[in-house]
């Protein structure tokens, strides 16, 4: 969530940031402006109204210790009428207040000013690729014909047992999912991050303190017995962990990995774009997530860029990365970089990855601070990164290393699934 004082300060500024956005209603920014102004003039108002209660109910004692009881009645009934008075004030102040509060949370985080200020994903910024793209046989298929091939997903039960977009993974199939979660993992914690094993529902203050609600709730799965959002990333619990607590600077940055499984309502167009493992509703995921001192946040953010993109480079898969424009960015986000890999049998790239920093949008809301060496409190930064999604990692996995005898695993995975290859 924004800050009303920097909004107050930087009104232009903030309405040229959101247009990078492409933000639909910029007078939303005025609107706000005016009830902060009215939330201001009512406290104003309120606080000399309690002094002068206050000063009042002091002479009343005053008055009936000099016997003086029909002056001390009358400033009893003046007092009285007076409490009345800040009874309603208190009212307008709250209701003043959820105003503001209410309109404040609909504005998104401003984007950094590196952001480019494009309306469409083809206006992304690639800023690098690596890897190569495989030169594959005529005989080559895309990822779903292999998971027949090799018996590696069952979507059909999978449908049967919840429905579209939930697939079944079977014998060397969750084999290879189980070890690249724990591949993932050991490379995110070799890196010094700690791992975590989190809760896969949250509660409605979890979801409003990532940026989740009120932005994305027609997204997630709710369970509205419990009033449970299931996640649709570890990114959720995860930074929660901090919420509503004052940590030492001495200890910034803190580290998060987790795996947990995905939900996501939400599963995007027809045709070939969701053919397969391309989008579900249920994945597996390895996540990243930092707070961090704000003064380090981007380059933190270029260090977790950098260490999802080694990881990719010991896949063996080709990859490249973007920038992404103000109209494609999330929320929460001031600046994100998406890793796409290549998907040679389908000939398109296929994001698996989006590293972002917040800034203190997030720990705004969540109310993660530290106090700085005059021991003034401040907000921390959060970041957060995919380390990675799993359902377009395998699918290109499988199609770029179909081979007439199998499909060829990359050397980092051969121990952790214990073959070199996946055969019939």
């Amino acid at each position: 969530m924004l800050q009303i004082s920097y909004i107050r300060q930087n009104t232009e500024l903030v309405k040229e940031k959101l247009a990078v956005k492409h933000f639909g209603d910029l007078s939303v920014v005025d609107s706000i402006l005016e009830t902060d102004e009215q939330v201001r003039k009512l406290k104003t108002e309120t606080e000399a109204l309690q002094a002068g209660i206050n000063v009042a109910s002091k002479e009343i004692g005053m008055l009936m210790g000099k016997g003086e009881k029909e002056a001390a009645e009358n400033k009893k009934t003046e007092v009285a009428t007076n409490k009345s008075l800040l009874q309603n004030l208190a009212q307008q102040l709250a209701d003043a207040e959820k105003k503001l509060h209410d309109t404040l949370i609909l504005l998104p985080n401003l984007p950094h000013i590196s952001v480019p200020k494009g309306k469409t994903p083809e206006e992304n910024e690639v800023v690098r690729e690596g890897g190569s793209k495989p030169a594959l046989p005529a005989t080559a298929v895309p990822h779903w014909e292999l998971i027949k091939n090799y018996d590696l997903v069952d979507f059909e039960t999978g449908v049967k047992i919840t429905g579209s977009g939930f697939p079944l993974y079977k014998g060397k199939g969750a084999k290879l999912q189980r070890a690249l979660i724990q591949y993932f993992l050991d490379y995110n914690t070799d890196a010094g991050y700690t791992e975590y094993l989190p809760p896969l529902m949250v509660n409605e203050a979890s979801a409003y303190g990532t940026g989740q609600l009120p932005d994305k709730e027609g997204q997630m799965y709710h369970a509205t017995a419990d009033n449970f959002y299931l996640i649709p990333t570890a990114e959720v619990p995860i930074t929660n962990i901090y919420r509503d607590e004052i940590v030492k600077e001495s200890d910034l940055p803190i580290k998060m990995t987790g795996y947990t499984p995905c939900f996501r309502r939400e599963a995007g167009s027809f045709g070939a774009d969701v053919r397969g493992l391309n989008r579900v509703h249920q994945f597996d995921k390895v996540e990243l997530v930092q707070i961090v001192h704000p003064d380090k946040s981007y380059e933190v953010l270029d260090e977790m860029v950098n260490h999802v993109e080694n990881l990719l480079n010991t896949l063996e898969l080709p990859y490249r990365i973007l920038r992404l424009c103000g109209s494609d960015m999330s929320f929460a986000s001031a600046l994100t970089y998406d890793f796409e890999v290549y998907s040679a049998a389908q000939q398109k790239w296929l994001e698996v990855s989006s590293v972002s920093n917040f800034e203190s949008f997030q720990t705004n809301r969540l109310k993660v601070r530290f106090k700085d060496a005059d021991g003034k409190s401040q907000l921390v930064h959060s970041l957060n990164g995919s380390s990675l999604a799993l359902p377009r990692i395998v699918a290109c996995l499988l199609e770029n290393n179909q081979t007439a005898s199998g499909i060829n695993l990359p050397a980092v995975l051969h121990r952790y699934f214990g073959e070199e290859k996946i055969t019939v």
